[in-house]
C-alpha cells in the first residue's frame, strides 16, 4: 500500500469511527440531559453508546459476508477499540475543558458547537492512530476485506 493508499485508508477508517462516535455521543448527552442526570453520567453514557454503535458499524460488513456473530463481534473489538478509544478520549477531555460545555443544553448553540469542534479535533488527531495501526495489518485493516464481500457474492 502507497503512502497516500494508506493516508486515505485511515482517513476512512477514522470517518467510519467518527460516525460511530458521534451517534453515541449525540445520543448520550441527548438521553442524560433530558433525564437531567450530571455530567458524570453523560460522558459515562456517551462513551459507552459511542463503542456500541461503534462497533455495531464495525460488524455489519462483516455479518453481511457471512461470518458468525461472535466472531464479527471478536473482529470488530480488534478493528475499533484503539481507534474509537482515541476519539472518545480526545472528544471527551476536550468537552470537559471547554468552559460551560458540559452544563449547556441542547437548545445552547455552546452546546453543539462544543461537540462538533471536539469531534473534529478528535478526528484530527486519530487518522494517524489509525494510519499506524492499518500500516501494521491491525485496526481497520482486520474490517476492511468485509467491506465488499457482501456484494460480490
Amino acid at each position: 500500500m502507497t503512502s497516500r493508499e494508506l493516508t486515505r485508508a485511515a482517513i476512512s477508517a477514522t470517518l467510519h469511527c467518527l460516525t460511530g462516535c458521534a451517534l453515541g455521543e449525540i445520543l448520550g448527552m441527548v438521553l442524560t440531559t433530558a433525564l437531567g442526570w450530571g455530567n458524570a453520567a453523560n460522558i459515562v453514557v456517551s462513551i459507552a453508546l459511542a463503542f456500541v454503535f461503534g462497533y455495531t458499524l464495525a460488524m455489519r460488513p462483516v455479518l453481511g459476508a457471512g461470518v458468525p456473530f461472535r466472531r464479527a463481534l471478536g473482529i470488530a473489538l480488534a478493528s475499533d477499540t484503539v481507534s474509537i478509544t482515541s476519539m472518545e478520549l480526545m472528544d471527551n477531555l476536550g468537552l470537559v475543558t471547554i468552559p460551560g460545555a458540559m452544563d449547556a443544553g441542547l437548545g445552547d448553540w455552546l452546546f453543539w458547537a462544543s461537540l462538533v469542534g471536539t469531534l473534529a479535533i478528535a478526528f484530527v488527531i486519530t487518522v494517524p492512530v489509525n494510519r499506524w495501526l492499518i500500516a501494521r495489518g491491525k485496526g481497520h485493516a482486520l474490517v476492511h476485506q468485509y467491506h465488499h464481500a457482501h456484494s460480490a457474492n
